[in-house]
């Protein structure tokens, strides 16, 4: 039988990658969206994967979002937590309402997303958690010390559910992607982005496929004797010791 995996922010970009990964590798997929029904529809039906839509920053409706997907589709073998924004500023000029909004989004969902998952992969003895972190939560990043504080904080939980897991079957790891060719980095003005690309070794932006296929690895049966592990995907931008 089919395990179940479900992906937040799992319509568009690295998300829609990796839902398409989970399902060509056999998974029943199920892709989580915040606002754009249009796209999510769009991605459903070429994919042949379920979208959902709830946000992910709010408690009460990741609860009922797992409730309708294990409804329909059965428990939840597999969880990514994918889903994110960016409300960038420079510090001295930060709002509350930017920090708290991608604090709320960006790191307290996984506790919303991951605590009504977590019991019944306990129980049944097997589960994979996958964080997607970031780079700009390894090294930081000017004009993100919202969104970095929250894909850091992501590390911090997935060093520490790994360990409370480990015995029941659980393996709770990261994937760091670094800049990836992606629309919200394509959206970045020609010259700012030939300077990003002269600060990766490689030459080029990441593919959305491969954060996919390190997600897919360690959603697999075979990744058992991994957990606790951040996953940098980055071209060697940045080496993390």
């Amino acid at each position: 039988m089919a395990r179940v995996a479900l992906v937040t922010g799992g319509t568009r970009g690295i998300g829609k990658a990796i839902s398409a990964r989970l399902k060509a590798d056999g998974f029943k997929v199920a892709a989580n969206y915040a606002g754009n029904t249009e796209a999510a529809d769009a991605t459903a039906k070429e994919l042949g994967v379920t979208a959902y839509k709830w946000d992910v920053g709010n408690a009460q409706a990741c609860r009922d979002g797992v409730a309708k997907v294990e409804a329909d589709l059965g428990p939840v073998d597999v969880l990514v937590n994918n889903a994110g924004i960016t409300r960038d500023g420079f510090f001295h000029k930060m709002s509350e309402e930017q920090w708290d909004e991608v604090i709320r989004v960006d790191l307290s969902s996984l506790f919303y997303m991951t605590r009504p998952i977590y019991e019944g992969m306990r129980n049944r003895g097997y589960g994979r958690i996958i964080n997607i972190t970031s780079i700009n939560g390894q090294k930081g990043q000017p004009g993100q010390v919202n969104y970095s504080a929250a894909k850091a904080g992501m590390i911090g939980f997935t060093k520490a559910l790994a360990q409370e897991g480990a015995m029941k079957g659980v393996t709770v790891n990261c994937v760091a992607p670094g800049y990836i060719d992606t629309d919200m980095v394509a959206a970045v003005p020609e010259e700012v982005l030939k300077k990003i690309i002269a600060t990766i070794p490689v030459g080029r932006l990441g593919k959305a496929e491969e954060i996919a296929h390190a997600v897919a690895f360690l959603a697999s049966e075979q990744s058992g004797f991994v957990t606790g592990a951040t996953m940098t995907v980055n071209g060697a931008q940045y080496i993390a010791g």
